[in-house]
């Protein structure tokens, strides 16, 4: 008598949903729908445990519900992983999230019958190197950062670039972008707008309180070091949520990770027209 027939593997879609939209629970409601309707498996991913699904649970697809801020925590989702990632965009632009909720069922067509391309987007690996030794790795997007706590007072942080020091920082705090990042935070402190096609390091003071305010253009495996040395209380921020408090005795080191997100594209590349449009820049 011959083996018995393994069941067929599950296929699965992970369902990252915005918290607070109800727009966003009623997309929700459809994208399962249409899912199991072709017998997936559809796993909803609460975006505060992102980080505590095992890289080993394996999905076809991930779906954002919501705006860049969702898409965002849904790209770390897939870092490991090499789960393309999809963005339905609940939001006002949508840098990474390209489809609108109207175009949501189509979108899945295509992803089932593979007329789709995925573009591999470079993400930041922040260590949190902690005196008591309770380590922390994350990983971020758009950019990592050590900023103050307390209106009204600095703080100074060390830098050190590839293991030389650097300088010595009196600001508000620092980020460490990547390129998809450029047009996030970095762009609000004047930073420069990078090509999400390139692999590389933008750090840029915030607010600093002394002549030199210019970001620094680096390779991304010229691991930045950045150590609290004085003032407030300041914390790691990853892609907009708060890590941890770090002490004077405590650093943070940002680079390069080799593992990239994985975006789902339809069609080219469109960075240069969501710019132009973002900014409201007509024809020539």
């Amino acid at each position: 008598m011959g083996d018995l027939p393994s069941p067929a593997a599950e296929r699965r879609i992970a369902l990252v949903v915005h918290p607070f939209r109800s727009e966003a629970a009623a997309l929700a409601a459809r994208a399962r729908e249409w899912w199991e309707g072709r017998g997936y498996v559809v796993v909803d991913v609460d975006e505060k445990d992102l980080g505590d699904t095992k890289p080993a649970d394996a999905f076809e697809f991930a779906v954002s519900l919501g705006g860049d801020g969702t898409m965002l925590r849904t790209a770390q989702f897939s870092v490991g992983r090499s789960v393309p990632v999809l963005g339905v965009n609940l939001g006002s632009l949508g840098y990474l999230a390209q489809v609108e909720p109207t175009g949501m069922e189509a979108a899945f067509t295509r992803l089932v019958s593979g007329d789709y391309q995925v573009e591999e987007r470079m993400v930041l690996e922040v260590h949190v190197v902690r005196a008591r030794g309770d380590d922390i790795t994350a990983f971020g997007l758009n950019e990592a950062g050590v900023v103050k706590t307390t209106p009204g007072r600095t703080i100074r942080l060390d830098v050190t670039i590839a293991g030389h020091p650097f300088l010595s920082y009196v600001v508000d705090g620092i980020i460490v972008a990547t390129p998809t990042g450029s047009t996030g935070y970095n762009l609000s402190l004047r930073g420069p707008i990078v090509s999400p096609q390139l692999r590389l390091l933008i750090v840029t003071p915030i607010s600093p309180h002394m002549l030199f305010d210019r970001s620094l253009v680096l390779d991304p495996d010229e691991v930045v070091r950045i150590e609290p040395k004085g003032g407030p209380l300041a914390v790691v921020v990853v892609d907009g949520s708060t890590v941890v408090s770090v002490s004077p005795d405590d650093a943070v080191e940002v680079s390069g990770s080799p593992q990239p997100a994985h975006i789902v594209r339809f069609g080219p590349k469109r960075f240069h027209s969501i710019l132009r449009a973002k900014f409201g820049l007509g024809e020539r």
